[in-house]
């Protein structure tokens, strides 16, 4: 499964072919014991050795550079490349982590891996969807695999998840850490200047526009999650009409159940039906009895994955506040 540094590693790859160069894609097809890098990460080499991305950390790369500047001379389509601790070359090449990895190098050409796949997982990313394909390990042919198909080195290119959060608040502060760790890039949007305060979020870009705007340009995907933490239905209700006029996967806003049924009156008078408001998750989170920011977080978080990944979310499950009057 690729994620978001191999999509940029192919987008390079496809640059340099735009400028062009000459450029080869190497991709780790197998991995046994402690292999460095995961199954489907990309390597890109240009034909001067100018190289991006990964597949193995650094201990194979050299060896792995030069053999895709052979193939790119020789014009060939693809050439395995086989390494473990207990063969020579993958001594002398460096791979001594006790694990072995076998790499598939491919010209970036229509009898390879072509530049036109590379703009498809890319268009695909941004629409929040993901694709799938396959490769054909003896030809060194990638194409996109039919659905349920499992023939040749299968694997998906799933779109990268962002989370916009509404609120710039203490719930937020600890949000924050927990998505990244998720590998789920954040957005903090608040208008407010007293909580939008670059110390309260170190190294995080504060989007101080108001939800409705931000959102507007952020656009959000099938791939994205917003969540409303400020209790000002001024901010909230604005971020949950455009979050609900989206393919968003998750929308969730703090609050009372009694609060929430209020917050459903109001969006239901700006026109959005029923299975529309079905959608927000409120009040935000799995009931697991959190009772300070972080557990908040942490439930939130929680009932994000789960949506994600499609686990079934009853009334008994959500929740993160217990009611209040």
């Amino acid at each position: 499964m690729a994620g978001p540094d191999d999509l940029d590693t192919l987008g390079q790859a496809r640059r340099w072919a735009a400028d062009g160069h000459a450029v080869a894609i190497a991709t780790v097809i197998e991995t046994w014991g402690s292999a460095p890098r995961r199954t489907g990460s990309h390597l890109a080499v240009r034909g001067d050795g100018l190289f991006a991305g990964s597949v193995s950390g650094g201990c194979v790369e050299g060896d792995v550079i030069i053999a895709a500047q052979d193939l790119l001379g020789a014009g060939r389509g693809a050439v395995r490349l086989d390494y473990g601790v207990a063969d020579e070359t993958a001594w002398s090449a460096g791979l001594a982590c006790g694990g072995r990895i076998a790499i598939l190098v491919q010209r970036l050409a229509g009898d390879g891996f072509s530049p036109a796949l590379i703009a498809a997982l890319e268009t695909a990313a941004a629409a929040g969807e993901s694709v799938t394909l396959t490769t054909d390990t003896a030809s060194g042919q990638t194409r996109i695999a039919e659905p349920g198909e499992t023939a040749g080195f299968v694997r998906a290119y799933p779109p990268p998840r962002r989370i916009a959060i509404i609120g710039a608040v203490h719930i937020a502060q600890a949000l924050v850490p927990l998505v990244k760790a998720l590998g789920v890039t954040p957005t903090v949007i608040d208008p407010r200047g007293l909580f939008a305060a670059d110390a309260r979020f170190a190294g995080l870009d504060l989007d101080r526009r108001w939800p409705d705007e931000a959102l507007a340009e952020w656009r959000p995907n099938a791939a994205s999650a917003v969540v409303a933490l400020t209790h000002d239905p001024k901010l909230d209700d604005a971020a949950l009409a455009e979050a609900l006029r989206s393919p968003a996967f998750y929308i969730s806003a703090l609050g009372s159940r009694k609060n929430h049924g209020l917050r459903r009156e109001r969006l239901g008078a700006m026109g959005f039906d029923a299975a529309a408001l079905d959608r927000i998750h409120g009040p935000a989170g799995l009931a697991i009895g959190a009772a300070d920011p972080v557990e908040i977080a942490l439930s939130i978080a929680a009932e994000m994955t789960a949506a994600w990944r499609g686990a079934p979310l009853t009334g008994d499950s959500r929740g993160a506040l217990m009611p209040r009057a």
